[in-house]
């Protein structure tokens, strides 16, 4: 899977993000509306990771949407 930014996002970024199958899943998530707390949460409950990584790695994904304006708050 990929995202693509459409619209005024897409005047700012050219470009696409190709996605593991975690930052898919991720992605879903965040199109649905859940939160930054609630991913990690998720991610515990169905992935075998640890807090600290969940965190850490959903942190990074989330802050590289918001910049590339592809998410916002």
């Amino acid at each position: 899977k990929v995202v693509m930014p459409v619209g005024e996002a897409a005047e700012r970024f050219n470009g696409m993000i190709k996605l593991n199958g975690s930052g898919a899943y991720l992605f879903e998530k965040i199109q649905a509306g859940t939160d930054e707390e609630s991913l990690v949460q998720t991610m515990l409950r169905d992935y075998e990771i640890d807090e600290e990584t969940a965190r850490r790695d959903i942190g990074k994904f989330v802050t590289t949407l918001r910049e590339m304006k592809i998410i916002e708050d």
